[in-house]
């Protein structure tokens, strides 16, 4: 299992969906950008050259025939080289620090690749972007100003779109990043003790994950408890787990550049009965949901089956987002289902149940959970048991 990865092969066929992509949309130049922002920078370079984006921005170039160009800063090429798929590397000018010297890099500006690559300003009318919200307004305005009169296309849902129904090579790597997060789960609940403080008990988690194979993790490790469970964005501290308390735990580690989501709590003693009686609804909202997932469902009324037993419970003011969304290269990717969205679940789109009920007087908590989406149903992907007591 731990030598799983994508076949070469499959990074050619992404490419060239890009680019036919590319011709639908009368697309002439399309980027791809990419950086290291733990939640949503690297899916895209990841994607399509399969490499973690690290310290400097990477940004894979594709025209509407060929291989693609990955476009690096300095200190990037290199390592860009031997990690990733794309052979062609050049060093942007654009991604240079103006501080620094390189006195032995070959750096060349967009200009100047494009016009080697025998591209002229008057053959580029339209060109996409993706991780257009990534990018910053200084390197998006260079770029404009190489290509002064382009009209610019934002592409990140057409991108985004591409990669949502996953492979079995993809379903292989998210199969283990979710038997890495369950492993996470069982070390935090051994780690959970009075006295102990939140960070102690993601550090235990996280360095079991990490033993199992973990790169990173698709969000900040969640360990929160008692007051710290309210709000949604919860994130560890040096608080000390007290006798009665509940502990809300929430795991996405990033495998091979996939993950899995999970999310659980742990009772300590004996907490208050309102909390507990939550969690059993919330429980209850997963596995209905979980009941109903299959290709071909809208996606809302999977959704719409776990809100619908919150709120008859009397916890709908708490149900604070979408329960329903995508994992793969970004832990919490569309398509995303809230209560008014659009369209069907479809086959081999790993989709996470997320039952959020937060703000409350008396906490906060998630149940959260993978699963595969087949044609007769779903296939539940973490196997972490659903109540801790200790």
């Amino acid at each position: 299992m731990d030598d799983a990865t994508i076949p070469n092969s499959e990074f050619v066929l992404r490419w060239r969906s890009v680019q036919e992509l590319m011709k639908k949309k009368s697309i002439d130049l399309l980027f791809a950008y990419g950086d290291d922002r733990a939640v949503f920078g690297p899916a895209h370079v990841r994607w399509l050259a399969d490499i973690p984006v690290h310290f400097e921005p990477l940004c894979v170039m594709l025209l509407p025939h060929g291989d693609p160009i990955l476009l690096s800063g300095p200190e990037s090429n290199q390592y860009a080289l031997l990690r990733g798929k794309i052979k062609d590397v050049r060093v942007l000018e654009e991604f240079t620090h103006p501080d620094e010297e390189y006195p032995y890099s070959i750096i060349q500006s967009l200009k100047d690749i494009l016009t080697n690559l025998g591209w002229e300003r008057s053959h580029i009318q339209r060109a996409g972007i993706g991780g257009l919200q990534l990018i910053s307004c200084g390197t998006l305005q260079t770029l404009k100003n190489v290509l002064p009169g382009v009209e610019w296309i934002d592409m990140e849902a057409d991108l985004v779109g591409l990669r949502a129904v996953k492979t079995p090579a993809e379903i292989t790597l998210i199969r283990r990043a979710y038997q890495i997060a369950d492993a996470g789960i069982t070390a935090a609940v051994e780690a959970v003790a009075p006295g102990k403080t939140e960070r102690a008990v993601s550090a235990t988690a996280e360095a079991v994950m990490r033993s199992a194979g973990a790169e990173g993790f698709g969000i900040d490790t969640i360990v929160a408890s008692g007051p710290n469970s309210r709000p949604i964005l919860a994130r560890s501290t040096f608080r000390e787990i007290q006798k009665n308390d509940h502990v809300l735990l929430t795991f996405a580690p990033r495998y091979e550049g996939y993950h899995g989501a999970v999310g659980r709590m742990v009772f300590v003693g004996e907490p208050d009965p309102q909390i507990e009686r939550a969690y059993q609804t919330a429980v209850k909202a997963q596995e209905a949901c979980g009941s109903l997932m299959r290709a071909g469902e809208p996606g809302s009324t999977v959704e719409a089956a776990g809100r619908d037993i919150t709120a008859r419970k009397g916890y709908g003011e708490y149900f604070l987002y979408s329960g329903l969304h995508s994992v793969g290269l970004i832990e919490f990717e569309p398509p995303i289902f809230g209560p008014g969205t659009p369209g069907k679940l479809v086959e081999n789109l790993v989709m996470s149940v997320d039952i959020p009920l937060f703000n409350a007087p008396w906490g906060g908590l998630r149940v959260e959970d993978g699963y595969l989406v087949t044609q007769s149903g779903a296939e539940k992907l973490s196997q972490s048991e659903y109540y801790f007591f200790c």
